[in-house]
């Protein structure tokens, strides 16, 4: 007879308060022509990096779920599966992404988890990305890959970069000064 693995109660509490986090910083948002500058990255590499890969990933698909069945969750407050089909829906599909190839690169070489980060901002580029120039496609208005590119990757760039340092720094100074946030 198998039996289930328990989930240490800590770690059930750490995923929630991930959970609860990327929520929030999928709410500040500041709009912008196509898509809003969101403190998500944010959430999604600290999430992963402070969580690790097979937490962090979980914690990131407990907030798909949660905006998916209707909990508004997403930016501006969004949630469902117009939300996530709609132009901005793959970037979300993509932290999800982020969070699968993550689980190559967490291992205790610190450089190298720094470095899986933004592999996985590089996955949730192209996906996003990806599904902006098929759902503008299917709607009669082509967009070059080029352009979605310049519209939604370009103009976040050094802010993506500057969060998922600010990830890193925070979840390292937290684990350094609050021996009790360790896993």
């Amino acid at each position: 007879m198998h039996t289930l693995k328990r989930i240490p109660t800590k770690s059930i509490a750490f995923i929630a308060v991930s959970v609860a986090l990327n929520v929030v910083c999928a709410w500040i948002t500041v709009p912008y022509f196509t898509v809003p500058f969101t403190m998500s990255t944010f959430g999604i590499f600290f999430t992963l990096y402070f969580l690790g890969a097979k937490k962090g990933t979980l914690a990131i698909l407990i907030y798909i779920l949660l905006g998916l069945v209707g909990v508004p969750v997403f930016s501006g407050f969004k949630s469902g599966i117009p939300a996530l089909a709609g132009a901005t829906g793959g970037y979300i599909l993509g932290f999800l992404a982020s969070g699968v190839a993550y689980f190559l690169f967490d291992r205790k070489n610190k450089p190298l988890r720094i470095f899986g980060l933004f592999v996985g901002l590089i996955l949730c580029y192209a996906a996003g990305t990806l599904w902006f120039v098929f759902v503008y496609g299917r709607n009669g208005k082509a967009i070059s890959f080029y352009t979605a590119l310049t519209l939604c990757v370009f103009p976040f760039v050094l802010f993506d970069v500057a969060k998922i340092s600010l990830s890193v720094i925070v979840s390292d100074l937290l684990k350094k000064y609050h021996p009790f946030l360790k896993l």
